[in-house]
């Protein structure tokens, strides 16, 4: 009875846990990766470690860029016989280690993969170099030549896609919580399409508020994103879940899937209207992200469509006019891959953007430029444009400003690298981001001898320090800096007084500003030799101007903590003599008394006495007529160096 009892109990929970996890799987191909997630985790805890639902939880991280989980997963399935596994768990495991950065172990296991798929097109020109290629692309010299922002109207949810014409910035967001519905795959609300008014002039930009599209009836219950307009401003193409007649539900294929389709709408009274589905769509495979050519003679989309290459392919149709277009043309093998190809673009020099997964790239999805439009004929692969525009993490719907009067090395590209806003964020980008060099020399500048050990700190116009180097033996310094900015570079050394220089760049790529730095010593045979100390007339205490310049005499004796000093100081020949000498010797106790309240043990102060004018050094001497410079040179303090 007990054994039957058992077998019963094992039962009912096999059968719950199948239950769940074909709930799993619903939601997983229904895009719910969330709730997906959560629901395979539990099926793992109560002991299902299949390579089923090890390959699906990957699945759900990679699918929501999540590359440290999904490598985590991954590495748990590919621990069964990797015969077992389909290849494509394994390049999406090579394609979440390179997003986080270790080339070592996705090289490794492209080997594997190389071996099992031979003849993929994601393996063509790979070669054991390929290290040094990643490390290349993701340190590129444009890190240092574009700057990168992340848009002010980015929000903690998704935006993406920018376009820009006659000054509207168009993009998609899934910011509307308004929206009763919620996607599955991030639980997110659904996309919608958005505008807002930009303003860009030579050294800034500027951007307004963001509002819905200005159209009747673009934006539905579901998603809406990937803008083309053409050059007169009277059509637009965009994307769309494919939806029913009054745009509340969603229309899905017989496994129960909705695709995406393309419309096109026209600019009537400044509405967007007249929404038309193009006639290349279907309701079995999905048609998205549409970009035009330069002369608006070609639409290029995005299409998982049976005949193609990858999991999403590249095509191209000729517009005809009316709704009218030739047969859809696949982009060939040179574009496209056994991976995903998304998000076309065509510059107005005709380069061909686009992302990929399937090219060498850093990992998910990056962004490639080729000359294929330009060179029909040419075989070259397209190339990665590196850091900063990719990274380990999706990198897409690079838009380049295409009108005439605009800087052509500006634009948008979106991401969802980590240190966003929200899942996906919009960035501007400009290459034509100025660099130059300030360098010099630290040098004596007692004998302009060459002066090693020197930090020098390099601030920007608001007082920051943004960099510090130590000169080496050739006393030379080198930094890299912004082009129309303010900076000032600062040596110091220990027992010598700090110099300072102020630079301001101009506007001239690589300029190179030179800013040789000159350090006073402070000790001097046996002194400790500061600028002179200054008092009011007839008083003793010490002054703001002089307490700085005696912070150089702090400075030294916290060097050299075993060093004695004595403190003379004398006046000029003005006044009775009694009278000065005991000025001065006021003046020296003061002086002392200041250097004490800093710290320096009081015994370390041998003496401090005023000698007031009984020590000229020149002709300035009671009854003698003067100048004002001649006479300072006699009130002056010293500092005698006794012990070391």
């Amino acid at each position: 009875m007990k054994t039957k009892f058992l077998i019963l109990i094992f039962a009912l929970s096999s059968t719950v846990l199948i239950a769940q996890e074909k709930l799993a799987d619903k939601f997983f191909s229904n895009y719910g990766y969330l709730k997906a997630t959560e629901l395979y985790q539990e099926v793992l805890k109560k002991g299902d470690t299949s390579l089923h639902v090890l390959t699906r939880l990957g699945d759900c991280y990679y699918n929501n860029s999540k590359s440290k989980d999904a490598a985590f997963w991954y590495d748990k399935a590919l621990k069964y016989d990797e015969k077992e596994i389909n290849p494509e768990y394994i390049y999406k495991h090579i394609q979440s280690l390179r997003s986080l950065g270790d080339y070592k172990a996705a090289d490794a296991w492209m080997k594997t993969f190389m071996e099992i798929q031979n003849n993929d097109s994601r393996i063509e020109g790979y070669n054991p170099e390929n290290i040094a290629k990643y490390n290349e692309l993701a340190n590129s010299e444009n890190n240092k030549l574009v700057k990168i922002e992340n848009l002010p109207f980015n929000t903690k949810y998704a935006d993406f896609g920018s376009y820009v014409h006659n000054g509207q910035l168009y993009f998609a967001s899934s910011r509307n919580e308004d929206k009763k519905k919620v996607y599955g795959w991030n639980q997110e609300p659904f996309l919608d399409l958005y505008q807002l008014e930009v303003n860009e002039a030579s050294d800034s930009i500027t951007y307004g508020t963001p509002n819905f599209i200005s159209a009747e009836k673009v934006n539905s219950d579901f998603h809406e994103a990937s803008i083309a307009i053409t050059n007169d401003g009277l059509t637009m193409y965009f994307t769309r879940d494919n939806v029913g007649k009054g745009h509340k539900k969603v229309k899905y294929d017989n496994e129960g899937t909705t695709h995406l389709k393309i419309y096109k709408a026209t600019l009537v009274d400044s509405l967007w209207t007249n929404i038309t589905e193009l006639p290349f769509n279907d309701d079995v495979f999905s048609t998205g992200h549409p970009a035009l050519s330069p002369d608006n003679k070609q639409l290029y989309f995005v299409s998982d469509r049976e005949g193609g290459k990858g999991n999403t392919d590249i095509y191209v149709v000729n517009i005809r006019g009316g709704n009218t277009y030739s047969e859809p043309r696949n982009l060939g093998e040179t574009i496209n891959t056994e991976g995903r190809e998304m998000f076309p673009f065509i510059a107005k020099d005709s380069t061909f953007y686009f992302s990929s997964d399937g090219h060498l790239n850093l990992g998910l999805l990056d962004i490639f430029k080729s000359k294929i439009l330009k060179d029909i004929d040419s075989k070259d692969a397209p190339e990665n444009l590196g850091a900063p525009y990719n990274s380990g993490y999706d990198d897409f719907a690079f838009f380049k400003n295409i009108s005439e009067e605009k800087n052509d090395h500006t634009g948008y590209f979106s991401s969802n690298r980590p240190d966003g806003k929200g899942s996906d964020d919009i960035y501007s980008f400009d290459a034509s981001f100025c660099e130059q060099t300030i360098n010099g020399i630290t040098r004596n500048q007692n004998n302009n001898d060459i002066l090693p050990g020197v930090t020098v700190k390099l601030i920007n116009d608001v007082g920051k320090i943004i960099s510090e180097i130590v000169t080496k033996e050739d006393g030379t310094y080198e930094f890299k800096v912004d082009c129309n900015k303010n900076y000032t570079v600062v040596g110091s050394k220990e027992d010598f007084k700090e110099d300072q220089k102020k630079v301001t760049t101009n506007n001239e790529h690589e300029n190179v500003t030179k800013a040789d730095l000159y350090l006073e010593p402070l000790l001097l045979e046996s002194q400790i030799v500061i600028n002179p100390i200054f008092f009011d007339f007839d008083k003793s205490n010490i002054r703001t101007d002089a307490q700085y310049e005696l912070e150089n005499i702090v400075d030294v004796m916290r060097t050299h903590p075993t060093m004695v000093i004595k403190i003379e100081s004398h006046t000029d020949s003005r006044g009775r003599d009694k009278y000065n000498e005991k000025l001065s010797d006021r003046r020296a106790k003061s002086t002392r008394a200041y250097i004490i309240s800093r710290g320096v043990a009081a015994n370390r102060i041998e003496s401090a006495i005023g000698y007031g004018e009984s020590q000229l050094l020149n002709k300035c001497s009671n009854r003698v007529k003067c100048t004002e410079k001649e006479h300072q040179e006699n009130r002056r303090s010293y500092f005698y160096i006794l012990e070391e």
